[in-house]
């Protein structure tokens, strides 16, 4: 994928979430599903919850679809996130891992986009 899709799928992506003023993580019974790239650790998102549940098969099929509001992700997963050395991964698809950015990055974002 080029960077110009990632750039749009990012976009509409934040659209989509301010929007509808939630955002979507899997979970199983240890919590949040988490994916590893070579170089970090991500907390994977998407806007909806059928993008989420699409992920959720193979080794994931125990997991999830779980809304977060807007406003908890905020206040509440962007700090931990940024305490634990985390990035998200922004709707990564079977065949790609997606977009990766820095948690207040992501924050910053939606900040811009629901103004």
């Amino acid at each position: 994928m080029s960077e110009q899709d990632n750039e749009a799928n990012y976009q509409k992506f934040l659209q989509q979430i301010c929007s509808q003023q939630e955002i979507w993580i899997l979970t199983d019974d240890h919590g949040c599903v988490m994916l590893n790239t070579d170089d970090e650790d991500c907390v994977p998102v998407w806007a909806n919850e059928a993008d989420a549940s699409n992920w959720a098969n193979g080794e994931w099929q125990t997991c999830e679809a779980q809304a977060i509001t807007l406003k908890t992700w905020q206040h509440r997963w962007t700090p931990g996130l940024v305490e634990d050395e985390f990035s998200v991964v922004i709707a990564p698809q079977e065949d790609q891992l997606g977009f990766v950015i820095h948690p207040e990055d992501l924050d910053l974002d939606i900040r811009k986009t629901k103004n």
